[in-house]
């Protein structure tokens, strides 16, 4: 950390911030920079809150060194692992699929089979709704959880939920495999470091209006919390345009790929709100580098009770599925050629 001292502070008051960073337990290098000196504060200033320093007589501004999101940006190079599934860091992609809602048990469970036809290898479900208006269907809570898990039980499939709230969150850790922060919860600290203490897989969604380093640093608060298991998700945020429900941001996938080795998935059916661009862009997502889709899936669409018009049927999710294969594949054999000895073009001509 740096400390920007006032405009030509006094040699005593210079003595007297680095006696006050002293007695925080750092140690501190003065550099009589002209106009303003310059304090390096050297130790972990991360157990610190950077106010203590800010508010140091004579210290104008505090600069800090290193990563903001040190767990995140040193995060293993492993895949991300749901019983026999393994998720990112060159596993190959996976597609989650599922109801926006759990209506009832007949539903959910021709729903899991379906998927599971289709090519799906975890079920997502939402037992827990954040609706914009308190009147649309908000979930069916812990008896949409016991459908999850029964159909569990017949599919194999693990299952994928939302958790709003410390206590829903309590009441789903019986239930499901994967825990899911979406949008309006990733400013949810508390929740975030509820999950953290898990030791269950985290799908965290991104805001509506969050930056990336908004949510790289929510990230930061699960892992900080001691759990690792962490999957991002890109599911589009709020711009101008009005067509689609959201901007998918697929690059977005491709600079995560390069902050972090913590596993990206896309959602397109929020991404984009229209069930007529969502194989289009799921092939994009794979194509941009995602390591798998979460995908809203009915058995009658337009009958669905939440999110009709982005919901698929099975048949076009078997066909998402087949992309997503050829495409995984397509990239692994450039690797593959990109390994072997390169033809100069001049060798090729004759």
């Amino acid at each position: 950390m740096i400390l920007v001292l006032n405009k030509n502070l006094p040699e005593a008051e210079i003595a007297g911030v680095v006696s006050e960073i002293e007695r925080l337990g750092f140690s501190a290098q003065v550099v009589l920079n002209q106009p303003n000196p310059l304090v390096f504060v050297s130790g972990d200033v991360k157990v610190v809150p950077s106010h203590l320093f800010s508010n140091i007589a004579g210290v104008e501004k505090v600069m800090k060194l290193g990563p903001a999101c040190p767990r995140v940006d040193n995060s293993e190079g492993r895949p991300v692992v749901v019983g026999n599934i393994k998720i990112g860091y060159g596993a190959k992609p996976v597609v989650i699929a599922g109801p926006c809602s759990v209506e009832n048990e007949e539903m959910l469970l021709q729903t899991a089979h379906a998927v599971k036809v289709a090519g799906a290898v975890m079920l997502r479900g939402g037992a827990f709704k954040p609706r914009t208006s308190p009147y649309d269907f908000r979930g069916l809570g812990k008896q949409a959880l016991e459908y999850l898990a029964q159909a569990r039980r017949q599919t194999g499939l693990p299952v994928v939920s939302e958790v709003m709230s410390v206590e829903q969150l309590e009441i789903a850790l019986d239930y499901v495999d994967v825990l899911q922060i979406g949008a309006r919860n990733m400013y949810n600290y508390e929740l975030l470091s509820a999950v953290g203490k898990t030791q269950l897989p985290v799908l965290l969604k991104r805001g509506m209006s969050a930056t990336i380093n908004d949510l790289l640093q929510a990230a930061e608060y699960i892992m900080l919390a001691g759990n690792s298991q962490v999957i991002l998700c890109e599911r589009g945020i709020r711009t101008f345009e009005t067509y689609t429900r959201n901007t998918l941001d697929l690059s977005a996938v491709a600079a995560l790929k390069t902050l972090t080795n913590l596993p990206v998935i896309v959602d397109p059916s929020h991404g984009t709100g229209r069930k007529d661009l969502i194989r289009s862009m799921s092939r994009a997502a794979i194509a941009a580098g995602a390591d798998g889709l979460i995908i809203e899936v009915h058995p009658q669409p337009m009958r669905a009770m939440s999110d009709a018009a982005q919901a698929i049927t099975p048949v076009e999710l078997e066909k998402i599925v087949m992309d997503t294969r050829k495409i995984y594949e397509l990239f692994s054999e450039e690797a593959t050629f990109s390994s072997a000895p390169a033809l100069s073009l001049a060798s090729t001509v004759s």
